[in-house]
């Protein structure tokens, strides 16, 4: 069957509950089990939750090779092996006697987490589609917005009568018995990529050696140090928000605000966005997180004003980091361009966390925050200097 002739909205919804369960599985999971696993072992908290670094860090070394077996093969292997991968890896973590067998499996969930979420269901979007993948891209974040919405109710609820390792084996369960037959369900096997220099159908990229290699670094320089920024407020926000004398608790419930934010800025830029360059988009995300942090600073302006803008740009910049490089590469390399992409935006949401703990024992937070504020004002620079460049004749596929 040809990927014309599967449903798209079949293959969205399949790909959407894969992407719900995947970030649920492993990315948020800490979220809710790391006190768990600390009361229950005794392990060092930090150990615990380092966990997801090292994952993270597997994960980036081994993007470019999962990117170029979407390339050549399209993605549903691929996103077969990343549902058996998160699941494995939560097997072990279950069934883990000491800290680093704990350890080892966050080594076999990071290969998981690379092949099993968003860059590479991007991928094979783009595999499937060519350019026309760009507005289903966006879809597909809608539905991975809801993950921790969903998926942290779960986990609470199951820890608390399962306990976390068993917990760990239903999260598992989920990726065998329903994310891995979603997928054989609903996405079409594909043919083996045509011969170098061939067109696949709806690309109107070069061919893969041709791509553009200062459009590249610019493109990862935009997604790698917004990667780091948004790892950062996420694993420090109730420090960050302590600049502006909020509580722990309420510095959580404020945090809440950002989830919804992003979802509602993704609805909108589905709306609105496809009639635009996604470069747009991708200014509109630095610019709205920029923005955000920036209002942190400011005692005038309203802590939860604030967070909505900075989850509006968050929002969108899921969707940016996969729509512009399809539209920059075009679809025939967007597969190798995603893997290349994937491994400095993944080393980075894992270092960046511990360098700004540091930072914040030296520096404090306010310093921090504008650290993060100013880091995020130079991707709107780098969008600008990616803009330049496609005006001045580098390739772009639309």
């Amino acid at each position: 069957m040809t990927p014309d002739k599967r449903p798209i909205p079949l293959v969205i919804s399949g790909l959407g509950i894969g992407q719900i369960l995947a970030w649920g599985s492993s990315f948020y999971l800490p979220a809710v089990l790391a006190g768990p696993v600390v009361a229950d072992t005794g392990w060092p908290l930090t150990a615990v939750v380092a966990g997801l670094s090292i994952g993270l860090v597997i994960g980036g070394l081994v993007s470019p090779r999962l990117g170029r077996a979407i390339q050549q093969r399209g993605g549903r292997p691929v996103l077969l092996a990343g549902a058996g991968g998160i699941a494995l890896g939560l097997a072990v973590l279950a069934l883990a006697p000491s800290l680093p067998v704990f350890l080892g499996g966050w080594v076999v969930m990071g290969f998981g987490m690379a092949a099993g979420l968003y860059d590479a269901a991007f991928a094979a979007l783009g595999r499937l589609y060519g350019l026309r993948a760009r507005g289903l891209i966006t879809a597909l974040t809608l539905f991975g917005g809801f993950a921790s919405t969903i998926c942290w109710p779960l986990a609470a609820y199951a820890e608390t009568r399962l306990g976390w390792r068993g917990t760990c084996l239903a999260f598992a369960g989920a990726q065998v018995f329903l994310v891995m037959p979603l997928y054989l369900a609903v996405l079409p096997r594909e043919k083996a990529a045509p011969a170098p220099g061939a067109v696949h159908p709806g690309s109107a990229a070069p061919a893969a050696g041709s791509v553009d290699r200062r459009l590249m670094l610019l493109t990862g320089a935009v997604i790698t140090l917004t990667a780091a920024v948004t790892a950062v407020v996420s694993v420090h926000i109730v420090a960050l928000l302590g600049i502006r004398e909020v509580s722990a608790t309420a510095a959580v419930a404020l945090g809440a605000l950002i989830g919804p934010s992003q979802v509602a800025a993704r609805v909108v830029e589905f709306g609105l966005g496809r009639r635009r360059h996604p470069i747009w988009t991708m200014v509109a995300s630095g610019a709205l997180v920029a923005v955000g942090l920036c209002g942190l600073l400011m005692p005038a302006v309203p802590v939860a004003l604030a967070l909505v803008l900075y989850g509006c740009g968050l929002g969108i910049f899921s969707i940016a980091r996969g729509t512009l490089p399809l539209a920059l590469f075009g679809a025939e390399t967007y597969a190798l361009v995603m893997g290349r992409l994937a491994r400095p935006m993944m080393l980075a949401s894992a270092l960046s966390p511990t360098i700004a703990a540091a930072g914040l024992q030296v520096l404090g937070a306010s310093a921090i925050l504008a650290v993060l504020a100013a880091a995020s004002g130079a991707t709107v620079i780098f969008v600008v200097l990616l803009a330049r460049r496609l005006r001045h004749g580098g390739p772009t596929a639309g």
